[in-house]
């Protein structure tokens, strides 16, 4: 199937195995869901262009706290739905009286999205040794289709701007970016991944992004390039 930009509602399949993100099931036959960039390798998926970020089992995410139950920390994590972190996927056994007390409202947190439910209940999980609660450091949202330019082809651009910063720098599935270095590093690091969000669409993107990145300055924009679909379907 060539790679090309849907709608909600558009035909893409009679084989509903091959139904993956971004698409529904109607009749035996599979539609986008999203409006975004067709691309069949092993499963028919719809990467977003624009949007909302919605989740998927095993994304890393950012969230934060926003409310406090019994049994559950009640998580915003930039999606049109609430994640729910359950007592017993903290990465220790506590009492549900002591919840306040390891995560507050306001805290945020890296997570894993567990499961999603078709009814869209987000379930999260901290039992993975890269996660934890987010103490230092500054957190920054971009758009959520926007994440794959920011990572790069194979990591590429990322790499390029941890290099160039000597900043550690996470990118949450779902926008939320998180940066740990000196002041001064942290600051062209924003400075740069915002350069690179307002001009994703465009090509020749990584070689202006380097010379920025050098202090080089720049603002020439070529016309958008094929190539930069493959990126975002990469």
């Amino acid at each position: 199937m060539d790679k090309r930009i849907v709608i909600p509602g558009d035909f893409l399949s009679d084989d509903v195995k091959k139904a993956g993100e971004g698409t529904f099931i109607q009749e035996g036959k599979v539609y986008a869901n999203l409006y975004g960039l067709v691309n069949e390798k092993n499963k028919i998926r719809v990467v977003p262009i624009s949007g909302k970020y919605f989740p998927s089992a095993g994304d890393l995410i950012i969230a934060t706290v926003s409310e406090i139950t019994f049994s559950n920390w009640i998580m915003d994590i930039k999606a049109p739905y609430e994640g729910l972190l359950h007592i017993s996927e903290y990465p220790r056994r506590i009492e549900s009286d002591e919840m306040m007390k390891y995560l507050n409202v306001g805290d945020s947190v890296l997570v894993m999205v567990k499961e999603v439910s078709p009814s869209m209940k987000i379930e999260l999980t901290m039992r993975d040794s890269r996660l934890k609660r987010i103490i230092n450091g500054r957190l920054i949202e971009v758009t959520p289709s926007k994440v794959p330019r920011i990572i790069g082809r194979g990591g590429s651009m990322i790499s390029m701007l941890k290099n160039a910063t000597k900043c550690n720098i996470f990118v949450g599935q779902n926008g939320v970016i998180w940066i740990t270095g000196k002041e001064r590093g942290v600051d062209k690091a924003i400075e740069t991944i915002t350069l690179i969000e307002t001009q994703a669409h465009t090509n020749g993107l990584t070689d202006r992004i380097s010379k920025f990145l050098k202090g080089n300055e720049t603002s020439e924009v070529d016309q958008e390039s094929p190539d930069i679909l493959n990126e975002l379907l990469d």
